[in-house]
């Protein structure tokens, strides 16, 4: 291991041989088999949901199949948050749909409601159809304002496939963020919250839609003796072997939940104060975020520091840094798509850094880093 204190890494709990073990013991390494049932069960108990989790290759996968269930066709638009990472955008054009997308508000810096109802009744009015379904994200772990978001996609019967990549562990209003849409997607990628070295999960209404899943995530093969298919699936079913790994990360998800939540207390004390720089806070009471990550925006008329002065300070430090999401309307892929702005987005990504955050982190790499940001702007 190098010495630098890296932004987010895997942080293994001590549970994963054992259930990774087992399979190789029973020889079960196939994308089928116990350790896949028992991780599915895990979340649905930590969800707070009545019906299976369905664990899948990765995150991105359950943006996919759920946007097949629901019924995404070529054409169809389908509302996207910009400010993310592309993988929430990717799987819409997959499937031939039309990326609609909608700006952030300053408080949480997830989808702006005013302007998620703005593009709704623009795109009707241009196109004389509804949008298929509504992707809000709870970015770095921050919950979005669903009562206000879901208020309007209920207004126009439009399904949401909430995006908790980022995400897992947090809560709005008490419940458990994934829960509160249609359906709603986990991230198990090596610097989520608990990993399975690649994964992901689509959190389901029904046993009906959780049995669709599975299908088409199996290659959608019909029930015959011989291989015969009538549909297109999918090859995006979790190995047995990755799942062991989620296993035993379940056993310390409150853990490492409750650490990131620690770190980002200290960074909120420790920089409290410092110049032109603030750290994202949750808006109120109902907003309960894992903080995944913890980010700063510098005002470089204050700090005498840009942002990217500071990420190059960090990094001669041996510190790693990284800006915020660049918003998916400034993507060269995604130029010309429908955008409805307001230049929150834009403003953030040119002020925000990410900080080291990993629950693996010591309070002692917490202080080097609020040092790190002190001394490049002169501050003692």
């Amino acid at each position: 291991m190098d010495n630098i204190i890296r932004l987010s890494i895997a942080h293994m709990g001590g549970h994963e041989q054992a259930y990774i073990e087992r399979a190789f013991d029973t020889n079960w390494v196939t994308p089928l088999g116990p350790n896949v049932d028992r991780f599915e069960q895990f979340l649905s108990a930590y969800t707070g949901t009545a019906c299976r989790v369905v664990a899948l290759s990765s995150g991105t996968a359950a943006i996919h199949l759920g946007l097949v269930l629901l019924e995404v066709k070529p054409g169809d638009e389908v509302i996207c948050q910009s400010f993310t990472f592309a993988a929430t955008v990717n799987p819409v054009t997959y499937l031939g749909g039309v990326p609609v997308l909608v700006d952030s508000e300053r408080d949480t810096w997830n989808m702006d409601p005013s302007l998620l109802e703005k593009a709704i009744l623009d795109r009707l009015e241009k196109s004389g159809r509804l949008p298929k379904a509504i992707i809000p994200v709870h970015l770095y772990g921050m919950p979005a304002k669903m009562d206000e978001i879901m208020a309007i996609a209920d207004r126009y019967h439009i399904p949401i496939l909430e995006d908790a990549a980022e995400a897992l562990g947090s809560e709005y209003d008490g419940q458990k963020c994934g829960t509160l849409g249609r359906l709603g997607v986990l991230s198990f990628n090596g610097n989520k919250m608990i990993t399975t070295s690649g994964g992901g999960a689509l959190i389901c209404r029904t046993e009906q839609e959780a049995g669709r899943i599975v299908f088409l995530a199996t290659q959608a093969r019909d029930d015959a003796p011989h291989y015969q298919h009538s549909e297109i699936g999918y090859n995006y079913r979790l190995s047995n072997i990755c799942a062991g790994i989620g296993c035993g990360q379940m056993h310390v998800l409150d853990e490492h939940v409750e650490r990131r939540r620690a770190i980002h207390a200290l960074y909120a004390e420790w920089l409290k104060g410092v110049p032109g720089v603030t750290v994202m806070e949750r808006p109120g009471e109902r907003f309960n975020p894992n903080y995944w990550l913890t980010c700063i925006t510098v005002d470089p008329r204050l700090a005498g520091k840009t942002r990217d002065d500071i990420r190059l300070a960090l990094l001669a430090d041996h510190i790693e840094s990284r800006p915020l999401w660049k918003p998916m309307h400034l993507q060269p892929v995604f130029s010309g798509l429908p955008f409805y702005g307001s230049g929150v987005s834009e403003q953030l990504f040119e002020t925000g850094l990410c900080l080291p955050s990993g629950s693996s982190l010591t309070d002692e790499e917490i202080e080097q880093v609020v040092n790190g940001i002190k001394s490049c702007i002169n501050i003692n």
